[in-house]
Parts: C-alpha cells; sequence; structure tokens
C-alpha cells in the first residue's frame, strides 16, 4: 500500500531545496515552482510528491497535467 502524499511547511520547502523564500514565490509566480494549496484559515503548504518532483527535476519541472504545445 503506498504511502499518503504528507503536507509540508516553508520550512521543510527551504532546507529541502536550498531556495530562499523569495526565490520560491518568484518561482511560483512564473509557474517554474509547485503551488502552495490550503490547509487552513491562515496556513498552507505544499503536497511532499510535487517538491520530490522538483527537486528531481527543477529545470523542466511543470504542473502535473501540463504539456508544452507540440508544433
Amino acid at each position: 500500500m503506498p504511502e499518503p502524499d504528507r503536507i509540508i511547511r516553508l520550512k521543510t520547502v527551504l532546507f529541502r531545496t536550498g531556495l530562499s523564500r523569495s526565490t520560491i514565490y518568484r518561482k511560483i509566480t512564473e509557474g517554474t515552482f509547485p503551488p502552495q494549496i490550503r490547509i487552513s484559515i491562515h496556513g498552507a503548504g505544499w503536497r511532499e510528491s510535487d517538491i520530490n518532483r522538483w527537486i528531481a527535476d527543477p529545470v523542466s519541472w511543470r504542473p502535473k497535467g501540463q504539456f508544452d504545445e507540440v508544433c
């Protein structure tokens, strides 16, 4: 049975990626880093699987289901 996807907070994302807070939010705006998900009124986090996918291949990371158009 596969493990459920954990939600990780900003401090963990900063540690795992080595990026700064401002760089993470800039990359989210650019669409080159996984967006946060709401976990409460004042809290948000990231799916661990999304962060793992980004760490494995940060240059070509895209949100799931998004494909570049083929000419």
